[in-house]
C-alpha cells in the first residue's frame, strides 16, 4: 500500500514479496485504491481551487491538505473493505502467517542495487508504460484535430458519455479524461483544460486562479470538484499497472477485475453523494 503512493504498477511488483497466492492477489487487486503520485496533481489543484479559496492566507494550506487527506483516509478505507470482501468471496481462504527474520548484516552493494534496481524495475515499468502512452498520444491527438461539421471528435464522444457522467455529477469531458487517460492518470487534467478550451494539443497551464476560472466557466461546482477527486482515486488504475498485473498474476482476468474493482466502487459512490446533493438543494 505505501508503495502504490508512489507508483501503483510498483506497488504491484512489490507484492512479489508475499508467499500466499491468494493474499498476493488481494494485494495486488487493492493496490490501486490509494493514489499514485500521478493523481496527487489533480487532487491538489481541485481542492485548492474549491476548498481553499476564500480562507484566510494562513489557513488555505491547511484546508487543502485536509481535503486531500480525507481522500486519502477514504482510500485506505476501501482498501480494507475490498480486502475483506474479496477473502471473503472470490479468494476465500485460510490466512497465512508472518515471520520476520532479520539477516546478518552485510556491507551494501551500491553498485549492484542501482544496476538490479534500474534493469528489475525502473526499465520495467518505462517499458510497460511505452506500450501504451505512445499510441495512446496519439489516438488523443486525432482526436482533437479531427472535426466533423466543424466539431471535433473529442466533443463528439463527451457528449455520448456525458448523460452516464451526469448521474455521477460529472461531465462528459471529465469522464473522457479519464478514459483518455488511461496511459498516465498525469494527463487528465490536462485533457479537461483541451477539451474546455478546444485547443488541439494538450495543454499545461500553472496557474491555479486560471484552472480554476476555466472550470468554473464550465459549470463546475463543489459536488463536480468532489466527485472528480472521488473519482481520481477510484477509477481504473492506469495502463502500466494493469499489465503488471496481468504479468505478476499471470493472467487477464486478474487485470480486468483490477480494472473492475475501483471503478465500479467509483460509480456507486460519485453516484450517491450526487443524489443526496440533489435531494438537499430541492
Amino acid at each position: 500500500m505505501c508503495m502504490g503512493f508512489g507508483c501503483n504498477a510498483a506497488g504491484v511488483i512489490g507484492c512479489r514479496i508475499i508467499d500466499s497466492p491468494r493474499e498476493k492477489l488481494i494485494s495486488m487487486l487493492t493496490n490501486a485504491f490509494v493514489p499514485c503520485n500521478g493523481r496527487f496533481p489533480l487532487l491538489i489543484t481541485i481542492s485548492t481551487i474549491f476548498f481553499a479559496t476564500g480562507v484566510a492566507t494562513g489557513f488555505s494550506s491547511i484546508i487543502s491538505t485536509i481535503a486531500v487527506l480525507l481522500i486519502i483516509i477514504l482510500g485506505i478505507i476501501m482498501t480494507l473493505v475490498i480486502s475483506k470482501i474479496l477473502s471473503k468471496t472470490i479468494l476465500k481462504g485460510i490466512s497465512s502467517s508472518f515471520i520476520l527474520e532479520l539477516p546478518p548484516y552485510r556491507k551494501p552493494q551500491i553498485g549492484k542495487v542501482l544496476v538490479r534496481s534500474i534493469f528489475d524495475r525502473t526499465l520495467f515499468v518505462l517499458g510497460r508504460a511505452m506500450q501504451v502512452a505512445i499510441p495512446a498520444g496519439a489516438v488523443i491527438w486525432l482526436m482533437a484535430n479531427i472535426h466533423i461539421a466543424d466539431i471535433n471528435l473529442l466533443t463528439y464522444v463527451a457528449n455520448f458519455f456525458d448523460p452516464f457522467a451526469r448521474i455521477l455529477g460529472l461531465d462528459g469531458y471529465i469522464l473522457t479524461a479519464f478514459i483518455l487517460g488511461l496511459p498516465a492518470n498525469e494527463i487528465v487534467l490536462p485533457i479537461i483544460l483541451m477539451c474546455y478550451i478546444q485547443s488541439g494539443t494538450l495543454v499545461d497551464i500553472e496557474n491555479t486562479a486560471t484552472i480554476g476560472n476555466i472550470l468554473i466557466q464550465n459549470g463546475w461546482t463543489y459536488i463536480t470538484a468532489i466527485n472528480t477527486m472521488i473519482f481520481t482515486l477510484l477509477h481504473f488504475p492506469c495502463s502500466t499497472t494493469l499489465l503488471t498485473i496481468k504479468k505478476e498474476a499471470g493472467g487477464w482476468k486478474w487485470a480486468i477485475l483490477g480494472f473492475v474493482l475501483p471503478t465500479i466502487c467509483g460509480i456507486i459512490l460519485c453516484t450517491i453523494l450526487n443524489l443526496i446533493s440533489k435531494i438537499i438543494i430541492l
